[in-house]
């Protein structure tokens, strides 16, 4: 997150209020979620886990998607 500045605030703020873009519920040890929120214009992607059992997320990355891959809602990976 600091290589990228992505502040631990965004991130808190993207879990709190982001939408959910792609869902990986076989995800082990816990299931997780891809989300995108928004900071002013910047979009910003958080894949975080949910530990249910322990009441806590998980951040596992956190990055501004990349137009080149993402369609300009920045919901849908493009397609070749």
């Amino acid at each position: 997150m600091y290589q990228r500045n992505i502040t631990e605030l965004e991130v808190r703020y993207v879990i709190a209020t982001g939408e959910i873009v792609e869902d990986y519920p076989a995800d082990t040890p816990y299931p997780s979620r891809l989300l995108l929120g928004w900071q002013d214009n910047r979009p910003l992607h958080v894949v975080v886990a949910d530990n249910f059992d322990e009441k806590e997320n998980v951040v596992i990355t956190a990055y501004e998607p990349d137009p080149d891959i993402w369609e300009g809602d920045f919901k849908r990976r493009k397609t070749s």
